[in-house]
């Protein structure tokens, strides 16, 4: 995707924080997904200013997590929950969706069960796909319901995990406290769990550390916050590999669940995939992770977001 075309989309598809705040109708609200009985709830993340990254004294730091900075974010709406497998088997699923709308194609079926026995139909959380996969899945999620979805930036997914707090964690410092809020390898006994089933962090997001890691539309920069742009940043991906990776999973210890923690994405994730070329959809071997979804106040127009998803996926395809 080029600068200039990012340019001029950069406005309508991260938002604007003027218009999500007079708008009278910024409240929660229930998506359903057309020609099916799922349903899925998204949540109003407010516009605001937050300190992205950790301060040097946070215990567990990485060196990818400075120097801090002040950054402004435009209001949008988050899911609540990690997407489902319910929901993202009804575009996988040629049973389920047997008519795909025009120029989409669907998930190759995986060759082995991804979920490892963990779990599937019945609100457990989607898992395993590529961020490739997961940007698909928005697409076809505009494409059904007429409203622009996207993964969420690096900076929106802290911004939104932090929910006003300042501390290691949204709930403190203290982490006997994690239990009560995320699936970590503390409690979780090395599995996924269904969604939802533990507390929110304050602004109405469950799971948003743990359970399964989440894809966001970052490139992965260890540099990332030295170059960090004061409003709605967004690190544009140029390659396929690494991607930014956030929340921690189930099979993390606490310190790697602190809203500060990054994540990269590995090639070796998807070294057991015996096709040739490999997969762009599945990790055979990521099943700690998922995505959520975020929708922009301000959608942009049908031209837009068509060219948005025409040069993110083929970026995606074409990168090495």
């Amino acid at each position: 995707m080029t600068k200039k075309t990012m340019a001029l989309l950069l406005p309508a598809l991260l938002g604007s924080a003027a218009f999500a705040q007079n708008k009278p109708d910024f409240t929660a609200y229930d998506q359903k997904i057309p020609g099916s009985d799922i349903t899925f709830k998204m949540v109003p993340i407010p516009a605001g200013e937050f300190m992205i990254g950790s301060p040097a004294s946070e215990k567990g730091r990485g060196a990818d997590e400075g120097p801090q900075k002040k950054v402004k974010i435009d209001a949008f709406w988050m899911g609540a929950t990690e997407v489902t497998f319910d929901a993202y088997d009804f575009y996988a699923d040629p049973d389920k969706e047997k008519e795909l709308p025009d120029g989409m194609t669907r998930p190759s079926p995986p060759y082995i069960d991804l979920t490892l026995g963990m779990g599937k139909s019945g609100g457990f959380p989607a898992n395993s796909m590529s961020q490739y996969g997961a940007l698909m899945y928005c697409q076809w999620l505009y494409k059904k319901t007429g409203v622009f979805y996207r993964l969420p930036t690096e900076a929106e997914w802290e911004y939104a995990a932090r929910a006003g707090s300042t501390t290691a964690y949204p709930f403190g410092k203290d982490t006997a406290q994690l239990a009560q809020y995320a699936w970590s390898s503390g409690n979780s006994d090395i599995k996924y769990h269904k969604v939802g089933q533990l507390k929110p962090n304050a602004w109405g997001l469950y799971d948003i550390p743990g359970n399964v890691a989440e894809w966001t539309m970052d490139q992965y920069d260890p540099q990332y916050l030295s170059k960090i742009s004061a409003t709605d940043p967004w690190n544009k991906p140029t390659a396929k590999n690494p991607r930014t990776i956030k929340g921690g999973h189930f099979g993390d210890p606490a310190v790697n669940l602190r809203p500060a923690a990054r994540l990269k994405s590995d090639m070796e994730w998807n070294r057991r995939d015996p096709q040739i070329p490999r997969s762009y959809w599945w990790n055979a071997d990521s099943p700690f992770i998922g995505f959520r979804l975020v929708r922009p106040v301000k959608q942009p127009t049908k031209e837009e977001a068509e060219q948005f998803f025409e040069e993110i996926v083929e970026q995606y395809k074409g990168s090495r």
